[in-house]
């Protein structure tokens, strides 16, 4: 466990890696009695600083929470970090590459509450319930810790790679289609490189956002309307580079895409 000056310390080196573009040595190298509790603490620190900068909270994003995406990485739970306003992009944008350190690009979908979310007895169905639409998302991750040997312990200190959210396609009703079976294509440079369905993200979609609202009661912490949630990636990280167009197919829900210059 750290104390508060180390959490505080570490805190302050992100928030300089998110300015300057750069990343930074394994934390769990560095602290090797670092937890996820600590972990979590950083990633509040980090939030705070940016908050107190003038970035407002709109959501969350949940991460690692399909089989695809635990064997991509050798991290075997899910984790979550915040999204704040300057992260939202549209689809068609045109997206500065060099914002961003080990871009990579995965497919979820995005939940857009009409109700806030308490746990720590959230369900399905509560889910469901609260959720005002569902729309196609494209997560942009943003490391700013070296990735060989890194933990769920870096990656969640490192607001869970969160770098931006490209939004787009056809936003629906939980009960208009069956979430479960939501698939999607993606293409970089008119070339598909994934593919998956929306039930590998824990069996079905919502049961992402269910974890969360369970995980944020451990913090003292709820989900609250209006709050956009990336319930998790169903196809692997794809890496992208300058000049890369990237196309989210997502058959009856529309498309997502993007170019990174």
């Amino acid at each position: 466990m750290l104390d508060d000056a180390t959490r505080d310390a570490i805190a302050d080196e992100l928030v300089a890696a998110d300015r300057d573009r750069t990343t930074v040595p394994l934390l769990t190298a560095r602290h090797p009695d670092m937890t996820i509790d600590d972990a979590y603490a950083v990633q509040r620190r980090w939030a705070d600083r940016r908050a107190a900068a003038g970035a407002r909270l709109v959501g969350r994003k949940i991460g690692l929470t399909s089989k695809v995406m635990q064997v991509a990485t050798g991290i075997t739970e899910p984790d979550y970090g915040v999204i704040f306003d300057d992260m939202v992009i549209e689809s068609g944008s045109t997206v500065e590459f060099d914002r961003f350190s080990n871009v990579r690009i995965e497919v979820e979908l995005a939940f857009v509450l009409a109700d806030r979310l308490e746990g720590p007895h959230t369900t399905i169905f509560d889910v469901l319930d609260a959720t005002a639409y569902v729309v196609p998302a494209l997560e942009i991750l943003n490391s700013h810790i070296e990735l060989a040997g890194r933990t769920i312990v870096d990656t969640i200190s490192d607001n869970a790679a969160m770098g931006a959210m490209v939004l787009g396609g056809r936003p629906v009703k939980v009960d208009e289609v069956d979430l479960r079976w939501v698939s999607a294509l993606l293409s970089r440079n008119q070339t598909i490189e994934e593919s998956g369905v929306a039930a590998a993200v824990l069996g079905h979609p919502a049961m992402g956002v269910a974890w969360l609202a369970n995980k944020l009661a451990q913090h003292g912490q709820a989900l609250g309307a209006g709050e956009i949630i990336l319930a998790g990636s169903f196809t692997r990280p794809m890496w992208v580079e300058r000049g890369d167009t990237v196309h989210a197919d997502y058959r009856d829900l529309g498309a997502v895409t993007c170019r990174f210059e």
